[in-house]
């Protein structure tokens, strides 16, 4: 039988403001266990919530760079559970009036070489709270509770299931990343819990409209995780099917080193929880005029700016897309043309030896220590012929081994190594004629119609010019020497 996945994610997004949603402690990572907890946090008896504005703009910021909806008026309720780390009994959140409804993310997914743009709705975004930690280690057998995330600020972004591989679930998710550390509404920090999925996945038989009964893979915190746990429990629901069981609703938790989910809890329905609007919180109004302050703050979206590069630079819309997948790759390449860069090889730079060379050091293109200036300088001296573009790459290495500020870093570079390209006439043809004579069989062989003898005899010259050689001119003097 042939099978169709179905999958919808909700994103956890910790929202970059210094205070909490409902009080004035700090979101600071890292505090010493319960020190930024206040009576709020704690819920201690006669304390009320104070809603955080900067969480509300924050909101906003994200429901328009998504084209939603921004709800005119919209309530918070208390969503009722018990655990340890939730000290009132119930989370605040908002349950049938969100701040943010409807909206879409678009981004490019790579499949079979090739890349196309998909689309995925959202359902709707939310504003609630955090809960605490349970912290399971060095308590010898017991679990201490940490509350300084409780009440830290979260933006919950919910999908419609509109997508159908863990790959395109990850390139959503990588997508929706980017954007709001694009927006600055939070530091994407996966590590620290700021940018947290659960994934909601099921299996249907091909042609089929109903959906099959959903599992939900809780906290994945790595793109890498949740493609692994995804494709896990695709492959563990269509096994389980198809040898005659049922898939149950829960929730689920990945475990990484075992590479398998494993079950939690059983899943519940918003009835469990049994949503009411919070009595010590009105109607969140958020009125037009604020909508359009919001917007005036706002910095050029990556949608604006992929169209613009593509007018402007003359780029595809795979290149324009490329150099739009972070803020800091576009702040990167914007001030490499502005230096002099040709857009299309500060492209080609950018996404090949660049970005090979950040992922190999493991830093963000906001620390490269080849700043966009050094490298408008090397592509400047493979345009006008001073290097090619092979000996460009040994260039590249050694300006960023420099960590220099030197902005003529690659004029110094190729000085001082002897790195210059062979332009000239005359010591070309005296290459070229010990090449010839040293490989005579290879001249043999091009005129008698092999033209892998002619590539043998260029990459003989080039090894005699110690790579050197300017190839277009070192091309053209060769074919007339052995057509002469």
């Amino acid at each position: 039988m042939q099978w169709e996945v179905v999958i919808g994610l909700e994103t956890h997004t910790q929202l970059s403001t210094n205070s909490k949603i409902f009080s004035g402690s700090s979101t600071q990572f890292g505090a010493a266990p319960n020190t930024q907890a206040s009576p709020v946090d704690l819920a201690l008896p006669g304390v009320l919530p104070v809603l955080n504005r900067g969480a509300v703009e924050r909101a906003i910021q994200f429901g328009l760079a998504v084209n939603a909806t921004i709800a005119p008026q919209s309530i918070f309720a208390r969503k009722n559970y018990f655990y340890p780390d939730l000290p009132k009994g119930y989370q605040i959140s908002q349950f049938e009036i969100p701040v943010v409804q409807g909206g879409k993310v678009s981004f490019l997914l790579e499949k079979d070489g090739k890349s196309e743009l998909r689309t995925v709705q959202l359902t709707r975004a939310h504003l609630e709270e955090d809960a605490g930690k349970s912290l399971h280690e060095d308590y010898q057998g017991m679990t201490g509770i940490d509350l300084n995330r409780a009440g830290t600020p979260l933006l919950e972004i919910v999908t419609e299931p509109d997508m159908r591989s863990a790959a395109e679930a990850v390139a959503y998710a990588k997508a929706l990343h980017s954007l709001v550390m694009w927006l600055g509404i939070c530091d994407g920090n996966m590590q620290e819990g700021s940018f947290r999925c659960d994934a909601n996945v099921s299996v249907r038989p091909v042609g089929q409209a109903a959906y099959g009964t959903r599992t939900e893979i809780k906290n994945l915190n790595s793109f890498n995780f949740m493609e692994e746990a995804i494709n896990y429990e695709i492959r563990r629901q269509i096994e389980l099917i198809e040898d005659g069981g049922t898939v149950v609703q829960e929730t689920r938790l990945y475990d990484p080193d075992k590479k398998e989910t494993r079950s939690m809890r059983s899943k519940e329905d918003s009835q469990d929880y049994r949503y009411f609007p919070d009595p010590d919180l009105p109607p969140l109004a958020i009125s037009a005029e604020w909508v359009e302050r919001v917007r005036a703050t706002m910095p050029e979206l990556p949608d604006a700016m992929r169209e613009r590069f593509v007018r402007d630079f003359s780029l595809s819309a795979y290149d324009a897309a490329a150099m739009t997948q972070s803020k800091a790759m576009a702040g990167y390449f914007e001030a490499a043309t502005a230096s002099g860069a040709q857009a299309k090889p500060a492209v080609n730079w950018l996404m090949g030896d660049m970005s090979s060379t950040l992922n190999r050091e493991n830093v963000d293109i906001s620390e490269a220590p080849v700043s966009p200036k050094q490298l408008a300088v090397l592509l400047q001296r493979i345009e006008d012929g001073t290097i090619s573009n092979k000996i460009a790459k040994e260039v590249f290495g050694a300006m960023w081994e420099a960590r220099s500020a030197q902005e003529n870093l690659a004029d110094e570079i190729i000085e001082s190594k002897g790195l210059k390209q062979i332009s000239d006439s005359g010591a070309l043809e005296k290459i070229i004629d010990e090449v010839l004579a040293a490989n005579a069989k290879s001249v043999e062989e091009f005129r008698a119609g092999k033209e892998k003898a002619f590539n043998s005899l260029i990459g003989q010259a080039m090894k005699a010019s110690k790579g050197k050689a300017n190839p277009v001119q070192l091309t053209e003097l060769l074919k007339q020497k052995l057509t002469a």
